[in-house]
């Protein structure tokens, strides 16, 4: 895709180091591995810009780069053999992206909106892990948690439509943790593709939890949460 490879340069921005470090270190519950991670990242990778819905990479690409998100959002996802999309993930701020253990990506990443994303070679990316016990514990530690995520995904697939609308906005809040009310940077059509549900049925749930008080919607994109312990107990 050599006309994207072009845009991508392209958009390619300095940013001082100050800023994205501000921005980025933390993540992962302050660790000094994280900021460590965070720090070896921002010398080894470039800056890029993506406006919304722009491809990051496709499907069957060469999985060469590691990416991590610096302001937006992300989400990978696959285009199924009917046409419907099925997202996998939303990767937030602070998030690593695009670690692979094959040569090719197995899903498609877009950016859901305005995003700068960090890129780093894989190659230099595991050489760092190789060279450093700390951030090679700390990627083992990231790749473990993907891998809790996409188990807690299959599960999820399983539940009725209101268990996993409950499950996805617990899950949103855990991962925002500053207050009960939540500003989700995907579309309701994200949500429905992410939890393998309609458009329809995701805005019934959503309404339905918010007349039984468990939340409230003062916005299509901004929910508070009213009754955690609701949504606890309807996400089992």
């Amino acid at each position: 895709m050599l006309t994207q490879t072009a845009v991508r340069t392209d958009t390619m921005r300095a940013i001082p180091p100050s800023r994205v470090a501000a921005q980025a270190c933390g993540v992962f519950g302050g660790a000094t591995e994280a900021q460590s991670l965070s720090q070896t990242m921002l010398l080894m990778g470039a800056m890029m810009s993506y406006p919304r819905n722009t491809e990051i990479f496709g499907e069957d690409e060469p999985a060469d780069y590691v990416y991590r998100v610096i302001s937006g959002s992300v989400r990978t996802y696959k285009i199924m053999s009917d046409g419907r999309r099925q997202i996998d993930a939303f990767y937030l701020l602070g998030d690593i992206f695009g670690m692979q253990f094959d040569d090719e990506y197995p899903l498609s990443a877009e950016a859901m909106n305005d995003a700068k994303v960090l890129v780093v070679k894989r190659s230099s990316f595991n050489a760092l892990a190789g060279r450093d016990m700390s951030i090679a514990q700390e990627i083992f530690a990231l790749t473990s948690r993907e891998l809790r995520r996409m188990q807690k995904r299959m599960l999820l697939l399983i539940k009725s439509a209101q268990e996993r609308v409950a499950s996805f906005l617990l899950e949103m809040a855990e991962r925002v943790p500053s207050s009960n009310a939540i500003e989700l940077p995907m579309s309701r059509q994200d949500i429905a593709d992410y939890l393998g549900l309609t458009i329809e049925t995701v805005s019934r749930t959503l309404t339905a939890l918010e007349t039984a008080a468990a939340i409230e919607l003062p916005t299509s994109r901004r929910v508070v949460l009213r009754n955690r312990s609701a949504l606890t107990r309807l996400s089992a």
